[in-house]
């Protein structure tokens, strides 16, 4: 729980290598991964910065989506802006808030997340943006899914859910 009383999940896909972006888009593409971030952020908040929401490109359905950014007169088209994780998190309506991104919002999130649902893609691309190194003594494995690559996805990854102990 944070200070606003919600649970802070975050959700990335993260290849082995902590990879999670290059030149702002993310180093893969896994059909099978996207509908697994679909199905676990449909219905809740989710809270992206900037860089995130430009690469999406618009507002995700079926969610509250909420963008941070230090531009005040900064315009996401369908979603909310923040000026803050904290101004983010007040906005949040529910019990819990996903955190979709990217490198700098998972950083400044991870100190207050209960939970992790990372997709763990094995690969080691090149990239310029990385998900947060973190302890792992200070989290334990809820559930685990691997996926085997397919015609559709070039890679497999396993879905990794993290409960912080």
């Amino acid at each position: 729980m944070n200070s606003e009383g919600k649970r802070l999940t975050l959700v990335a896909a993260v290849a082995r290598n902590r990879a999670i972006g290059l030149d702002g888009r993310m180093p893969w593409h896994l059909p099978a991964e996207l509908r697994h971030f679909k199905a676990t952020t449909l219905g809740k908040p989710v809270v992206m910065g900037r860089r995130t929401f430009e690469s999406i490109g618009k507002a995700l359905p079926g969610r509250q989506n909420i963008v941070v950014t230090r531009d005040a007169r900064y315009v996401a088209p369908g979603c909310e802006t923040a000026a803050s994780l904290p101004q983010a998190l007040r906005l949040a309506q529910g019990d819990e808030v996903m955190v979709i991104g990217g490198g700098q919002l998972y950083a400044e999130a991870l100190p207050m997340a209960g939970r992790m649902v990372l997709t763990v893609v094995d690969c080691e691309p090149r990239a310029d943006t990385w998900f947060p190194a973190f302890d792992t003594s200070e989290w334990r494995v809820s559930s685990r899914r691997h996926v085997a690559a397919d015609a559709d996805n070039a890679h497999a990854f396993e879905v990794i859910e993290y409960l912080r102990d």
